[in-house]
């Protein structure tokens, strides 16, 4: 193996002195976009080509494939991601720490491809698509799994969020492209020319149908073709909600047909969300979060109408 080197920057995503910050991070509540729809089940379906968008990321794919859990524990791994973004959206002044927390965890972290090149989670530069995937996944979500699609106004209006996001995980303000407009060119640079059809994209794909390690082997009858049955439907939308230069990349297949079938699940999904109880709705931290909002915001009325 050729003698290890450092292309990527050990650069952990603070800004250099003497350049310009942009506005602190600031806690979500009701009223903001992700408030109502990234607490829902049906928007992190989207999550999984996300995720497989990350690890075509020559420092992410790297990093994932030597340090990360995702071959062991691969559903205490999504438990914990998922529960870490609600936090960012739904903990109120928790979310700032969660951010803190994240980038705590993933400074020391670093690995060597089969090149001699050592990566950085924090570089700039990886740091900031991982998070900047997660826009491209809400659109993408909203695009087959919401009523109708986002309006420009409201796209315009979640990447301002998703700013403000990025800022909680303390990203480099330089690394956010300014509009939305710029963010779907940044999109494309990246799709066409840094990722890279890793291992690790095609070992998680590969993995989506099987059973997960760790299952009781008395309960394996019962859970392999539950496993397997949704295993098959999350590999469809993954691959379906993938970007078509991805796809390539990977040298993945999809027809029109398959479009079709996409767009038809994607309807019943979305349709049937809509009609759940808000407790199976969303998302456990989410649920509790919208809950409290609205008793806080019941015991303020209250106050205010109290008699003086």
């Amino acid at each position: 193996m050729a003698s290890e080197q450092t292309t990527m920057t050990e650069d952990t995503g603070t800004e250099p002195a003497g350049t310009a910050r942009g506005p602190e991070p600031v806690p979500f509540g009701p009223g903001s976009i992700l408030w109502e729809e990234i607490g829902l089940y049906s928007s992190a379906i989207a999550g999984n080509s996300a995720f497989i968008l990350q690890t075509m990321h020559p420092a992410i794919g790297t990093v994932v494939d030597r340090l990360s859990s995702f071959r062991t524990d691969p559903l205490g791994r999504a438990a914990r991601s998922f529960a870490s973004v609600q936090t960012w959206v739904y903990g109120g002044p928790a979310a700032i720490e969660e951010g803190r927390r994240l980038r705590e965890m993933h400074k020391p972290l670093s690995a060597v491809d089969e090149d001699g090149t050592r990566h950085h989670a924090l570089s700039a530069e990886p740091w900031a698509w991982v998070h900047l995937t997660g826009f491209y996944a809400a659109v993408t979500a909203a695009r087959y799994f919401a009523p109708a699609p986002m309006t420009p106004a409201e796209e315009r209006q979640v990447y301002e969020e998703f700013l403000n996001l990025g800022r909680i995980l303390r990203v480099p303000e330089r690394m956010f492209p300014e509009t939305v407009a710029d963010f779907w060119v940044y999109f494309a640079d990246m799709v066409a020319g840094t990722l890279v059809p890793h291992k690790v994209a095609r070992e998680v794909l590969d993995r989506m149908d099987r059973l997960p390690p760790g299952v009781p082997v008395p309960a394996r009858p019962l859970v392999a073709p539950l496993s397997m049955t949704g295993g098959r439907l999350a590999r469809f939308i993954a691959v379906g909600t993938l970007p078509p230069g991805a796809r390539e990349k990977l040298g993945l297949s999809w027809s029109e047909a398959d479009e079709r079938r996409l767009r038809a699940v994607g309807a019943v999904i979305g349709r049937g969300t809509r009609r759940l109880p808000e407790r199976l709705r969303y998302m456990p931290i989410a649920y509790h979060a919208r809950q409290a909002a609205r008793a806080q915001e019941r015991l303020e009325r209250a106050l205010a109408e109290r008699p003086l």
